[in-house]
C-alpha cells in the first residue's frame, strides 16, 4: 500500500481549528473538576437567568450516569487528536469522515443543551455557553476545511 499522500491545508485552518479544541479542553477540564469537587466553586453568577450553578447540578446534566462536562472533555480530546497538524495534513478520507463527524456531533449537541437550558433548567451556564460557541466555531472550520480542500466541489474525503 503506497504511503498517503501530504496535503496542503491553510495555515488558519490548522492554527484555530487545535486552538479552538485546545480552549474546549481547558474549559471542560474546569467544568468536570468543579463538577466533582463544587459546583458552586464556578467563577459565575449564581442568580436569575445566568446560573452555572443550576446549570451543572441539574437532573440534565448528567448523561446515562456520565457528566455532561466528562463528555464534552472526552469531545474535545479527541478533537485535539483530530485537529494537530499533522494529522490535518494526512490525505485519508476516514480521517476526514472523522473529523467532520465529531464537529458534527459537537454541534448538535450544543443545539440540544441550549434548548435543555432555555426550556428544561430554565437557566444557562456562562462556562457552557463558551464551550457551545467553540463547538459551533470549530464545526464552521471544518467544514470550510472540507470545500478549501475540494475547489471542485466533490468534498474531500468523498473518493
Amino acid at each position: 500500500m503506497p504511503a498517503p499522500m501530504e496535503r496542503f491545508v491553510p495555515r488558519w485552518i490548522l492554527w484555530s481549528s487545535l486552538g479552538l479544541s485546545l480552549v474546549a479542553v481547558g474549559i471542560a477540564s474546569y467544568l468536570t473538576v468543579t463538577h466533582y469537587s463544587d459546583p458552586a466553586a464556578l467563577a459565575c453568577p449564581d442568580t436569575g437567568i445566568v446560573n452555572c450553578t443550576l446549570v451543572t447540578t441539574s437532573t440534565w446534566s448528567v448523561i446515562a450516569g456520565v457528566p455532561v462536562a466528562v463528555l464534552g472533555l472526552a469531545w474535545a480530546a479527541a478533537m485535539v487528536l483530530l485537529t494537530l497538524p499533522v494529522v490535518w495534513r494526512m490525505h485519508r478520507p476516514w480521517i476526514d469522515a472523522l473529523r467532520l463527524a465529531g464537529a458534527t456531533a459537537g454541534a448538535l449537541m450544543v443545539l440540544y443543551l441550549v434548548y435543555v437550558e432555555l426550556f428544561r433548567v430554565g437557566a444557562i451556564c456562562l462556562w457552557c455557553t463558551a464551550i457551545h460557541l467553540i463547538a459551533l466555531c470549530l464545526f464552521g472550520v471544518v467544514l470550510t476545511s472540507r470545500v478549501a480542500n475540494d475547489p471542485e466541489g466533490n468534498y474531500a474525503g468523498a473518493e
